[in-house]
């Protein structure tokens, strides 16, 4: 009988299988969200980790060649209060930090809250 891969094992195994500077950003990232909201369960979907709260996809950690992305899901309705999200279209913003460079730690927490409470409301 086949058992199930542990979600805890595919978070690993998605942090081994990126390149040394996208890791480091990478966790980074992971650590302040989990800082900011240990409920949020982790999961990797689309080649992403990404975090939710009972069902629902809040945010994801995205990998790109020079940065990683930081995307919520439901960003648009977080932008008028964060004006450092980009992107455009109906839901969907993302917070762009680079490799080699420190995250904003402190906003990052602030936004994960905000992601959280509007999930709750």
């Amino acid at each position: 009988m086949r058992s199930p891969v542990r979600p805890a094992a595919l978070v690993a195994a998605y942090f081994d299988a990126l390149l040394p500077e996208q890791r480091l950003t990478a966790q980074s990232l992971q650590r302040a969200v989990l800082e900011a909201a240990p409920e949020l369960e982790q999961s990797v979907k689309w080649g992403n980790l990404v975090f939710g709260l009972r069902g629902q996809n809040l945010m994801a950690i995205v990998t790109h060649k020079g940065h990683a992305n930081l995307q919520f899901f439901q960003g648009a309705g977080l932008a008028a209060r964060f004006p450092q999200l980009e992107g455009g279209g109906k839901g969907l913003r993302h917070l762009k930090c680079r490799y080699r460079q420190p995250i904003d730690e402190p906003l990052i927490k602030a936004l994960v809250r905000a992601a959280v409470e509007d999930a709750a409301a």
